[in-house]
């Protein structure tokens, strides 16, 4: 009375067999496996985007300095409100 035994799997699976239909099962099998395989190309993808080392200080500062001046570019032509 514990666990289940190999029969009550077989029978579990023929019932979803005849509920689902094969087609619909198998479609289901080639999402997931899409899905996986999709999932562990962006994980891949994630590792290559990263630096590999850390860039010195002074290519830091200038790369600061560059995006600090096109944030306040962009700024002021939001700022197109009439006073």
């Amino acid at each position: 009375m514990g666990g289940l035994s190999i029969w009550h799997w077989l029978i579990v699976l023929v019932i979803v067999v005849l509920v689902f239909g094969t087609k619909r099962l198998g479609n289901i099998g080639k999402d997931l496996g899409e899905a996986v395989k999709g999932f562990k190309k962006g994980m891949n993808d994630d590792e290559k985007d990263k630096p590999k080392a850390q860039l010195p200080d002074e290519t830091r500062r200038e790369e600061t300095r560059r995006d600090e001046s096109t944030t306040s570019q962009r700024d002021d032509s939001n700022d197109r409100t009439p006073r």
